[in-house]
């Protein structure tokens, strides 16, 4: 799968670069974003794609349901499905959070929801959890096993996506968005259905729950940590994140089966580290008419959850790869790594 950050799509041709070469300017626009997925769509030919807000930069955006279908055009031509949420610029066009989820879902190939889908809602509703959840984008996809597998009926992967929201103001300051309490209490009621539902990862494994991936916007603040800490990547830009803190990363640990999270929002950073045992991930900034670092190019993250061979056939995911690769002539790949990897039983 691609993972996609802050595109920052204006007005597409009329809208200019930020931060290219002067040799690059002249002629450097929102078309030159959206050349960049179509190249990476067609080199990495990946299964699903996750944009993780900042698809559109409202303040540049005449008609955000028409910046939106630009933005998208390229996924949407490809067929392949697809999935947001919305970072803290989305919003400031002509379509509040809500309406921008409820167009994104609508789009074709779109497997984006507004927030819990019914099924969950309904398999929580002695708990009233996911019917008052804050924030619009907030949902689980859960990847089935290959097609004839003894997987095929079963989750092998989850994906979930969470609202980390624009801006707020608290006790009289200005701060960013944070995950909120209602969010985290619905994503640790959708993975406590897992207990208890053990598969084999492969042959070699004993029996497990499928490992997860989370995608969103705005970081943790936990994540300013890993600049004292080892790196993957490049960490050129302080973390911009709310000074609330609702426990997010304690609910991820606490899930078990969180192996990453993807985030966006600070453009020039592009680094995977380590929190909890849980690896956390930025892109680097996709997007031309968002700010970035002349002669630094834009990037986009590709993330590649591969089967185990069992003697019987296709099993559950035994590792999760992740690279980056960079808007160059080559699309050159770099920092490859091994995000998780199934242990065998002993």
């Amino acid at each position: 799968m691609m993972k996609v950050a802050d595109m920052h799509y204006g007005n597409g041709a009329v809208s200019r670069c930020r931060d290219v070469l002067a040799s690059e300017f002249d002629f450097c626009s929102d078309m030159n974003t959206t050349l960049f997925l179509k190249r990476m769509l067609d080199a990495e030919k990946p299964d699903f794609v996750a944009f993780t807000g900042d698809n559109i930069f409202g303040p540049s955006a005449a008609d955000a349901a028409e910046s939106l279908l630009q933005v998208f055009s390229p996924v949407l031509e490809s067929g392949l499905p697809w999935a947001a949420v919305l970072g803290n610029h989305d919003q400031e066009s002509t379509m509040n959070r809500e309406e921008l989820m409820s167009f994104i879902s609508l789009l074709d190939y779109s497997v984006s929801q507004i927030n819990p889908s019914a099924e969950d809602i309904i398999n929580n509703a002695r708990d009233n959890i996911g019917k008052d959840i804050d924030g619009f984008g907030n949902y689980n996809l859960r990847v089935h096993g290959a097609s004839g597998s003894n997987l095929a009926n079963n989750s092998v992967l989850n994906l979930f996506f969470l609202d980390s929201g624009d801006r707020e103001i608290v006790q009289g300051i200005r701060t960013y968005g944070w995950i909120k309490e209602s969010q985290l209490s619905w994503l640790r009621s959708v993975f406590g259905e897992f207990e208890g539902q053990k598969q084999d990862v492969n042959y070699l494994t004993g029996p497990t729950t499928p490992p997860a991936l989370g995608f969103f916007h705005i970081p943790i603040p936990e994540v300013r940590d890993l600049y004292y800490q080892e790196i993957v990547g490049h960490f050129q830009e302080g973390v911009a994140c709310s000074f609330v803190n609702a426990g997010a990363l304690r609910t991820f640990i606490s899930i078990g089966d969180v192996k990453a999270v993807f985030i966006g929002h600070d453009h020039t950073n592009d680094f995977c580290g380590n929190l909890g045992g849980i690896w956390f991930c930025y892109g680097g900034g996709f997007g031309y008419h968002g700010y970035g670092k002349a002669g630094w190019a834009r990037r986009a993250r590709v993330i590649l959850a591969e089967l185990g061979k069992g003697e019987r056939g296709w099993m559950g995911v035994q590792r999760i790869k992740t690279w980056k690769r960079l808007d160059d002539e080559n699309l050159s790949k770099i920092h490859e790594q091994v995000l998780w990897e199934s242990q065998p039983s002993q």
